[in-house]
């Protein structure tokens, strides 16, 4: 079974987050950089099957600046047999276009039987690049999973729906993403952190995967305008005298909040 894991390295949420108002991109480098937790999560799916079946391999694969490498290294401290990250500076400011197709190629280049991410990052919040893969490699996608059963042909586990769960399944190769329902991951020890430094660590760049992030034949998102977050405003104070909830229906009316 090879398994390969999805990790992002992100702005740290507890810190601040500011765009570059010139570029519309974030600025990373204005506050630590670590790996998304739910790529954390992710990987400790694919490591805890892998305690339980020996043969299975272990990849990470990143799309990601060269300075990501440490956070990547992090992963293969974990319990990773072994890291693949994209670096190229055309990539700067990709879209999710670009990054599925980016991703798609290096995980065909890779060789995988499933594929394990998370549900959502928390700096771009797009949520659709499993569906993005999957409809790209043409396999099967089991997403937004609460939990996560592997088999040797298959995988399967638990969605929540409006009206309660549904047991979702796919057959192997396929891709799954996950939620913050699944257990928090292990911390790299010191022999894990020893092991990670021998451990293979590729790096691609777009001419390895034969993309060209210029492709006017491909589609690729524009930004038009970039702007800061207003200020927030004042509350509006409502005041009982005996119509309060008259001035709370007539307040949410003006702002269309039903």
């Amino acid at each position: 079974m090879k398994i390969v894991v999805l990790v992002k390295e992100v702005p740290d949420t507890w810190g601040d987050r500011k765009l570059n108002l010139e570029t519309g991109l974030a600025e990373r480098d204005a506050g630590d950089r670590v790996i998304d937790e739910i790529g954390e999560r992710a990987l400790e799916v694919a490591l805890s099957y892998a305690d339980a079946h020996a043969g299975t391999e272990v990849v990470v694969l990143s799309m990601a600046s060269e300075a990501a490498a440490a956070n990547v290294r992090k992963a293969l401290a974990m319990g990773a047999g072994s890291a693949v990250q994209v670096v190229d500076e055309a990539l700067r400011g990709a879209d999710l276009g670009l990054t599925a197709e980016v991703l798609a190629a290096a995980l065909t280049r890779i060789g995988y039987d499933l594929v394990i991410t998370g549900n959502l990052s928390t700096d771009g919040s797009g949520g659709v690049i499993p569906a993005m893969l999957a409809e790209l490699l043409d396999v099967p996608a089991a997403t937004m999973l609460n939990a996560v059963e592997i088999s040797d042909d298959e995988v399967s586990g638990t969605r929540a729906t409006d009206g309660g769960t549904a047991q979702v399944s796919a057959a192997l190769p396929a891709i799954v993403s996950i939620t913050e329902r699944l257990p928090d991951a292990r911390f790299p020890n010191f022999k894990g952190i020893m092991a990670a430094k021998k451990k293979p660590f590729e790096t691609l760049t777009l001419a390895d995967l034969g993309i060209d992030a210029d492709d006017p034949a491909a589609a690729r998102s524009i930004m038009i305008a970039i702007a800061e977050k207003p200020p927030r405003e004042a509350g509006v104070k409502i005041v009982d005298s005996g119509d309060a909830g008259e001035q709370l229906a007539d307040f949410l009316i003006q702002n269309r909040l039903v």
